[in-house]
């Protein structure tokens, strides 16, 4: 790995539902050889950081990766994140526009819950609370990668399974419950003055090609690459075309004074 260029800016990855900083891995690796220095942040309730039962809002998980920017010293940052941490990347950018140089948002909706949405994220709560993260895990698998990619990718279907099943279903229930209280994002999306990079799976059944294509004409002057051979997840399932498009769209951005 390269050392990071004191001239690009740092690089926050914010981990989707329910996962942990580490599937964030093959895209630290390209970057760090790029020479960005990257932040790979365990949101509060999962992976290594400390287990938090009730309700967290995005407010606060945004509300945190400013204060690790803060303790870290870092003024700006390009921030980006999957599904919904791509919600909380837009999270940020609206709670601290000047702290962002810009937005990589991969298979992700800036669209606010709707009625129906916030009772499913409710009930899912109340279920891996009773029933742990296993049986959900095993449901959507199979969603959360390409299933052509569950059975041709296995080591990629088990490390996914793997941090479903081992992620608190307290952290989980609590930031299902925040997710369903989330606000709309397309009017400060709209606004956005930064460089903004929209990622999406072609295969992906959460958040289709469609959806994606809405966010990108959201965004004034945004950049849409869709990620053939993949579900939800194409930064694991395929992290070579997905690297180059984020190392591409940071460079570009760079030039135009980033």
């Amino acid at each position: 790995m390269g050392a990071a260029d004191a001239d690009r800016p740092p690089v926050v990855l914010v981990h989707g539902h329910p996962f942990n900083r580490t599937m964030w891995q093959p895209q630290a690796t390209a970057l760090v050889a790029a020479g960005h220095r990257v932040i790979l942040p365990d949101l509060r309730g999962y992976g290594e950081s400390g287990v938090v039962p009730g309700r967290t809002l995005f407010a606060e998980f945004a509300g945190d990766i400013a204060a690790l920017l803060d303790h870290l010293g870092i003024a700006r940052a390009v921030v980006g994140g999957v599904s919904m941490g791509g919600q909380i990347a837009m999270e940020f950018h609206r709670a601290y526009p000047a702290r962002v140089a810009a937005l990589v948002l991969s298979d992700t909706s800036p669209v606010a819950e709707t009625e129906d949405g916030k009772a499913f994220r409710n009930r899912l709560a109340d279920r891996l609370l009773a029933e742990g993260m296993g049986g959900y895990a095993t449901e959507v698998i199979d969603k959360m990668l390409a299933p052509y990619n569950v059975t041709g990718l296995p080591d990629v279907a088990e490390q996914v399974l793997r941090m479903m099943r081992t992620t608190a279903p307290e952290g989980a229930a609590a930031a299902l419950r925040g997710r369903a209280e989330r606000p709309d994002y397309r009017d400060s999306l709209a606004g956005a003055r930064v460089p903004v990079l929209v990622l999406v799976g072609a295969d992906d059944v959460y958040t289709p090609v469609a959806e994606a294509r809405a966010l990108h004409g959201l965004i004034p002057d945004a950049e849409l690459v869709v990620v053939e051979g993949a579900g939800h997840l194409p930064g694991l399932e395929r992290p070579e075309p997905f690297n180059d498009a984020v190392v591409g769209f940071l460079a570009l951005a760079q030039g135009g004074g980033v």
